[in-house]
C-alpha cells in the first residue's frame, strides 16, 4: 500500500487506486500522513474539516470519517486513537514524503561528500516521488497550511540535484531544464545562479549576464531589493571570467543566538529527555512546544535543553522572544529579517514582504542542520511562518497555550518536585541558610507552590537580603494581602507573570477565575463555574477547560485545582458581585 501525498493525496493498493470520499476524507488522511505517527487532536482534525463552522454533530461525523478511512487502510497503515486525537501508524505502508525526505537526506550527504553522481542519482529518485502540486485536493485548510512548505522544501532538493548535475557537467541539458524553472520561480535567486553556471559553461557568457540582468530588475520592482550575495558572486565571477565553482546551496554564517542558560536549574530530567527525543531523531517530530503556567521555567527548560543540543545542529541556533505576553506581540516578519539578517544576508538583500522572507529564510536553511528556539509565543500564527521546510531542523516553542501544528510533540511543565524546588531554592539563596532554618525553607517552598519563578524571585530577595531570616520572610508570605508583594525583584515580577495569563481570558474566563479562587482549596469540579457564573454544566465545564488552556487551572485527579499564587492573584480581584456569587453558589471560602 502507498500512501501519496506529494501531488493528489491518494492511497494505492494492490496496482490501483483507491477511492477517497471527498475533500474531506483526502485533508483527514493528509493531516494524518504529515504527523508522521503522532496524534492530530480531534479540535485540530475538525477545524481542519469544518472551519469556524462545525455541524451540530461535528464528533460524530469526525468518528464516521475516520472510520471509512480506517476500512479503505485495513491491511495496510492503521488509525490509533490516541491522546485526544488520532494518529497514523504507517506499518508496511510506503508514505511517499516520508521516503522523499529520507532519499533527500542521503543525496545531499553524498553531495557534500563528492560523491556527485551517487547524489544526483538518489536526488532525482527523491524528486520523481512528485507527481504535481503536494496536497492535491485537500481542503483550503490544510493547503493553505502545508503545501507552500512541501513546495519550498522541493525547490530545495531540484537546486542540489542540479548543483550535483552541474559538476557532472551535463550543461547543455541543464540549460534547457533551467530556463522554464526560472521563468516559473523568476525571484528564486539560486535557481538563476545554477543556470547562469550552465550558460556559462556552454561558453554562452552574454546570455549568462543578461539572466542576471533580468533577475536584478525583477527584484528591484517586484521587492525593492538587490540581488544577494550569492548571485552577485556568480555575476562578478562572469564578468571576469573566472571558473564558477558549484556548491551544493547556501553557504553563510553560522548564527549562535542562543542567550546564555539560566545558572540556577534543577529537575526536569524527564521533560529534558522527551525534548532531547525530538532533537536527535532522525524523523518523527520536528517541533517540541513547552508548555506551562507563568513561571513555570519554560525558557529555562528550553535554553538548558537547546545548548546542550547545539553539536548536533551544527550550522547554528536561531532564537527570538516572540513577546507573547506583551501588549504587542513581535510580527513574525520583523522575526524573519532578523533571522536572515542573522544567516549573514545584507540589510539591502532582504526582500520586505513576510511571504518573500518566508521562502528566502527556508532556501537558506534546506540542507541543513539548525536549531530554531521561539519563546514566548502568543499564537500558532506567529509560529508558522518561522518554521524551516528542512526536515535535518528542529523546533523548540515555549509558550502558555500549546500549539496546534503539525509535527509537533507537547510537553507540559507543572510544579517543581519537592526535592528540586529545595535544590533550586538552596542554590539561589545558599545551602547554609536553608540547612539552618530548615523549617522556614520548606514553608517558603510551599508557600510559593513549587513554581520556579516564585522560588527564584524568593531566593534571589533573601540573597539581596543576607540580614533577613527565612523565617521572617516565610511570615511575610503567609500574609495573603502582601504575598505577591514580596515575590517581584528587578523584572522579575510573578503578580505581573500571572496578569498577562488573565488579561487573555474572556471577560467571562476573569469572572469564572476570580470566582473560582473563593472556593475551598481542595478543588472544584468541572461544572463549578456554572454554578457561579448562573450557566448551563456544559457552558461551565467548556469555561474550565478554557482556563486549563491558559494554563491558570490545573487538572487534578478528579478535580480541578488553582495554583496557590493564582488564587492569591485571582482573590486581590474580587468584587462583592465575586463574593456574592459564591455565597449563593453554597461554596465560600
Amino acid at each position: 500500500m502507498e500512501l501519496r501525498v506529494l501531488g493528489p493525496v491518494e492511497v494505492c493498493g494492490a496496482g490501483q487506486r483507491l477511492r477517497l470520499d471527498g475533500p474531506k476524507q483526502r485533508t483527514l488522511l493528509a493531516a494524518l500522513v504529515l504527523s508522521r505517527g503522532h496524534p492530530v487532536t480531534d479540535d485540530r482534525l475538525c477545524a481542519l474539516l469544518w472551519g469556524d463552522n462545525p455541524p451540530a454533530t461535528v464528533g460524530a461525523q469526525l468518528c464516521n470519517y475516520v472510520s471509512r478511512l480506517r476500512k479503505l487502510l485495513a491491511g495496510g497503515a492503521v488509525i490509533e486513537r490516541r491522546a485526544g486525537g488520532y494518529a497514523l501508524r504507517a506499518g508496511t505502508a510506503l508514505v511517499d514524503c516520508e521516503e522523499f525526505e529520507r532519499l533527500a537526506q542521503v543525496g545531499r550527504h553524498a553531495l557534500r561528500a563528492g560523491r556527485d553522481e551517487e547524489a544526483a542519482e538518489t536526488l532525482r529518485s527523491a524528486l520523481a516521488l512528485w507527481h504535481g502540486q503536494a496536497l492535491g485536493g485537500v481542503l483550503d485548510s490544510l493547503a493553505d497550511a502545508e503545501a507552500d512548505r512541501l513546495h519550498t522544501v522541493r525547490l530545495a532538493v531540484l537546486e542540489d540535484r542540479i548543483a550535483a548535475d552541474l559538476r557532472l557537467g551535463r550543461h547543455a541539458s541543464l540549460v534547457g531544464e533551467l530556463v522554464p524553472l526560472v521563468a516559473d520561480n523568476p525571484l528564486h535567486e539560486g535557481l538563476r545562479a545554477r543556470l547562469m553556471h550552465a550558460l556559462v559553461a556552454c561558453d554562452r557568457r552574454a546570455d549568462a549576464l543578461e539572466v542576471y540582468h533580468q533577475g536584478r530588475r525583477l527584484l528591484a520592482d517586484e521587492l525593492g531589493i538587490d540581488p544577494g550575495p550569492a548571485l552577485r558572486a556568480v555575476f562578478h565571477q562572469v564578468l571576469d571570467e573566472r571558473p564558477t565553482p558549484v556548491t551544493g546551496g547556501w553557504s553563510g554564517v553560522q548564527p549562535a543566538m542562543l542567550p546564555p542558560e539560566v545558572t540556577a536549574f534543577h529537575g526536569r530530567a524527564d521533560e529534558l529527555r522527551r525534548i532531547s527525543e525530538v532533537l536527535g531523531s532522525g524523523d518523527g517530530p520536528r517541533l517540541v512546544s513547552l508548555t506551562g503556567m507563568a513561571g513555570a521555567g519554560k525558557t529555562a527548560l528550553g535554553l538548558r535543553a537547546a545548548h546542550a543540543a547545539r553539536p548536533a545542529f551544527p550550522d547554528g541556533q536561531l532564537y527570538v522572544d516572540l513577546g507573547g505576553t506583551s501588549d504587542r506581540p513581535v510580527d513574525p516578519g520583523d522575526v524573519l529579517g532578523w533571522f536572515l539578517r542573522g544567516l549573514g544576508n545584507p540589510e539591502p538583500t532582504i526582500p520586505r514582504g513576510t511571504v518573500e522572507r518566508m521562502h528566502l529564510y527556508r532556501s537558506q536553511l534546506a540542507g541543513r542542520r539548525m536549531l530554531v528556539m521561539l519563546d514566548n509565543v502568543a499564537d500558532d500564527n506567529q509560529v508558522r511562518p518561522l518554521l524551516p521546510g528542512e526536515a535535518g531542523c528542529r523546533v523548540i516553542v515555549t509558550s502558555r497555550r500549546p500549539v496546534a501544528v503539525e509535527m509537533a510533540r507537547t510537553v507540559g511543565l507543572g510544579q517543581l518536585g519537592e526535592h528540586e524546588a529545595l535544590a533550586l531554592f538552596a542554590e539561589v539563596v545558599g545551602p547554609d541558610r536553608v540547612a539552618a532554618e530548615s523549617v522556614a525553607a520548606g514553608q517558603i517552598i510551599r508557600l510559593c507552590g513549587r513554581l520556579a519563578l516564585g522560588l527564584r524571585v524568593a531566593g534571589a530577595r533573601l540573597a539581596a537580603r543576607p540580614h533577613w531570616s527565612l523565617s521572617r520572610f516565610a511570615a511575610r508570605l503567609r500574609a495573603e494581602n502582601c504575598c505577591l508583594d514580596e515575590l517581584r525583584i528587578g523584572g522579575l515580577d510573578v503578580r505581573r507573570s500571572i496578569d498577562h495569563s488573565y488579561r487573555d481570558l474572556t471577560e467571562r474566563g476573569q469572572t469564572a477565575l476570580r470566582r473560582l479562587s473563593l472556593l475551598e482549596p481542595a478543588g472544584f469540579p468541572g461544572w463549578a463555574p456554572a454554578a457561579l457564573l448562573g450557566l448551563s454544566r456544559t457552558t461551565g465545564e467548556e469555561i474550565t477547560e478554557q482556563l486549563v488552556d491558559a494554563r491558570v487551572v490545573q487538572v487534578a485527579p478528579d478535580r480541578y485545582q488553582l495554583h496557590s499564587l493564582v488564587r492569591v492573584f485571582a482573590r486581590e480581584l474580587t468584587d462583592p458581585s465575586d463574593r456574592a456569587a459564591a455565597a449563593l453558589a453554597n461554596t465560600p471560602a
